[in-house]
């Protein structure tokens, strides 16, 4: 009826056994597990230093064809969001109006085939996810409408007018040989008011707000995210 100490003592050695092979499998998933987060975080290290790598030779390679150009354009080179920004809307747009103004035409003649000649070069075109021509307006419209009203009245306006922007870009008899290119990656987006420029104090600055930019967005967040997936 009862067992034995011998037979006992073999029961709790079996189990000590168990529990030590138990052990032994979840050490060894542990070590797999933290292998594969450090592979996946250097991977992640990686794609972080190629990013900013690639971020300074472009900014350096659009400063450097540009830096002539861009004080008398009115326009600026952000070196973190790469977005080349002319600021000048009396030069740009007719108020209310999407309508490219000739003085603007002028430049983009000038600009926009040097800029795509750069992008669409292996070193930076492999790490493009997307180059955007972005439409930003204040947040003024006609006083008898709502803010709301305004800003889709707004929001109307910009993609009107990048669309123009992209279209005139795209005429262009420089852009025979990078058009192709350009069709698959950039786009145009209005924006209306969404991203003002705020002055100092916190207030929007409604002549800055006015703008075109030209942005390059790229893939490293798409990369990162293939990373995780796969891990």
């Amino acid at each position: 009826m009862f067992k034995s100490k011998s037979e006992r003592g073999e029961h709790w050695i079996s189990i000590s056994d168990l529990m030590s092979g138990l052990m032994v499998i979840f050490l060894f998933v542990a070590i797999s597990y933290m292998k594969e987060v450090t592979a996946d975080r250097d991977k992640i290290m990686e794609i972080a230093i190629a990013y900013k790598e690639t971020q300074s030779a472009l900014y350096n390679a659009l400063q450097k064809e540009f830096q002539d150009d861009l004080r008398r354009w009115r326009a600026t080179l952000d070196r973190q969001t790469l977005s080349v920004k002319f600021h000048n809307p009396e030069l740009l747009f007719e108020s209310g109006k999407s309508a490219l103004k000739a003085g603007f035409q002028e430049i983009l003649q000038s600009f926009f085939p040097r800029y795509v000649r750069i992008l669409q070069l292996e070193q930076f075109s492999k790490n493009i996810a997307e180059v955007r021509i972005e439409g930003h307006t204040s947040s003024e419209w006609s006083q008898t409408v709502t803010g709301d009203i305004a800003y889709f009245h707004n929001m109307e306006l910009s993609q009107d007018r990048t669309r123009v922007v992209l279209e005139y870009c795209m005429r262009l008899s420089e852009m025979n040989n990078f058009r192709e290119w350009a069709k698959k990656n950039i786009t145009a987006n209005g924006l209306s008011s969404s991203k003002p420029v705020n002055s100092a104090n916190g207030e929007e600055n409604k002549l800055l707000s006015r703008r075109v930019e030209f942005r390059v967005r790229t893939n490293a967040d798409q990369k990162i995210a293939q990373i995780l997936t796969v891990g």
